[in-house]
């Protein structure tokens, strides 16, 4: 046998034996009011679901649980407080672009059942997703640019006249309205990449920014737009007013400023959601970590702070620390991450490991309530896309010839979704010997740990809850799921 391979295998076997063998914060939010259940009785057992970096395991449940039976040892340890608690969660998933909605629908009515019952569903088979990002209008990955109200060039339409989801109810809404059915609950953030090019300084769908003039008449369009779903049966739970406000090269894209987002808010989108009694939250900033001053100064007018509910964060640029600086000069509002992409070239070991300790460990340890992967699908040669949109997006799964493969994303996000509903509240866990953290109760009063291992060898840690120690290792880069 290929010396290579036969380390391999021991280490793998090595990983198998060892398994067998096996931060207070800030005073808790206010409206967390689920029970810290006590242990379950002495000896009582840790089940838990792992992905390694090799693939070799992949959500794989594991026959030997975790028991809490360990002596006191000189092991790091993370300690799980589950009577100190934070902000609750919203839930985990996933952009439904307009190009992932038309891949779905290419396939076989029975696989495509298979596969919404599988994301969205409760079953043992199901990854649990229960929280979705649309795109208002076109993003850059439909195979095509367009908004609800198209006009030829040089016309406008301020009544909005031509208002139209025609573009949605090829594949998108007949998608939606499929996973509802599975998952009533579910909710869903629409966000725009642009809005009609007759209301921007530039005419074009890519940058340019929106005319002062029509400010209100676009928050009508958003009035209108969840109106037009809510008719269709889709409750839109949340809007941003700008998908990356501050990045115009994208197709379609606009680049609104701070002081724009705003006046926006506090002098028409904000007024026209209450003159017409839409609760839909709105969201700002929905760009990256790497600018929380922008959304503090919208939050900061003392106008347009009222009518917001959080802020959302992309991680293409600086780092999640930029949740807490926002929590921080906010408390009373609330943080959301949004969009995170995998790409064409990228390891799924690479991506598994930094997706899981940033994007959900690291968002969700600083306030987040939600957080998404971008995108659902994509085919394999990572259309559709727009002229100049995305083309290395890779999606949680990949469509073609009626098949679905599973990506990196898939797992990222069902090591979390599958586990944490909505309604869970994060509460108290230490980072130690270099395991990235975090941790929940559920409303049925279930412990839930995710960990990843951040090194490159196999680590032995003792998790420790109301006094008792389980000892458990984890695999250099691998993440597991623990529940009890």
């Amino acid at each position: 046998m290929n010396p290579k391979r036969q380390l391999v295998i021991a280490i793998f076997v090595g990983m198998i034996s060892l398994y067998s063998n096996c931060s207070k914060s800030k005073k808790p939010d206010s409206d967390n009011n689920i029970p810290a259940n006590n242990l379950p009785a002495s000896g009582g057992t840790i089940d838990y679901w792992l992905t390694t970096g090799n693939q070799f395991a992949l959500l794989q449940k594991q026959s030997n649980p975790v028991t809490f039976d360990s002596p006191v040892n000189s092991n790091a340890t993370i300690e799980i407080d589950s009577s100190t608690q934070y902000q609750s969660v919203d839930g985990f998933g996933y952009s439904l672009t307009g190009g992932s909605a038309y891949l779905i629908n290419q396939l076989s009515n029975d696989k495509k059942a298979a596969l919404l019952e599988e994301l969205f569903g409760s079953g043992v088979s199901s990854i649990g997703v229960s929280y979705l990002r649309i795109s208002i209008g076109a993003s850059d990955l439909n195979a095509s640019v367009f908004s609800y109200d198209d006009m030829p060039a040089g016309q406008t339409d301020p009544n909005l006249d031509h208002f139209s989801l025609a573009a949605d109810t090829v594949d998108l809404i007949p998608v939606l309205k499929q996973v509802l059915a599975i998952n009533p609950n579910i909710r869903i953030m629409g966000s725009p990449w642009s809005p009609p090019t007759w209301m921007k300084d530039n005419g074009n769908s890519k940058g340019g920014g929106l005319l002062p003039q029509y400010y209100n008449v676009y928050a009508k369009y958003f009035v209108k737009y969840i109106q037009a779903m809510k008719a269709r049966g889709i409750t839109i739970d949340a809007i941003t007013p700008q998908n990356e406000p501050q990045h115009g090269g994208n197709n379609p894209s606009m680049v609104m400023s701070a002081l724009e987002q705003a006046a926006f808010i506090k002098n028409s989108l904000g007024p026209a959601f209450q003159s017409a009694g839409i609760t839909t939250k709105i969201i700002i900033w929905d760009h990256n970590c790497d600018n929380p001053t922008y959304p503090i100064t919208v939050l900061n007018d003392a106008g347009a702070k009222p009518f917001i509910n959080g802020t959302a964060f992309h991680l293409y640029g600086g780092d999640v620390s930029a949740f807490a600086t926002v929590h921080d000069a906010h408390p009373d509002k609330a943080l959301y991450f949004t969009e995170q992409w995998t790409g064409a070239n990228d390891s799924f070991e690479g991506d598994l490991k930094w997706h899981i300790k940033n994007v959900i460990i690291g968002t969700v340890r600083n306030y987040s309530r939600i957080a998404l992967e971008w995108n659902l699908a994509s085919d394999p040669a990572y259309n559709p896309h727009t002229p100049g949109g995305c083309t290395e997006c890779k999606g949680a799964v990949t469509i073609g010839n009626n098949t679905v493969t599973r990506n990196v994303s898939y797992y990222i996000i069902a090591h979390i979704s599958k586990f944490v509903p909505p309604g869970s509240v994060r509460i108290a866990s230490n980072i130690a010997a270099g395991i990235s953290n975090v941790a929940f109760v559920t409303p049925d009063g279930k412990k839930i740990l995710l960990a990843v291992n951040d090194g490159t060898a196999i680590t032995a840690f003792n998790i420790k809850y109301k006094g008792k120690w389980a000892t458990t290792t984890l695999a250099g880069g691998a993440v597991a799921t623990y529940v009890w």
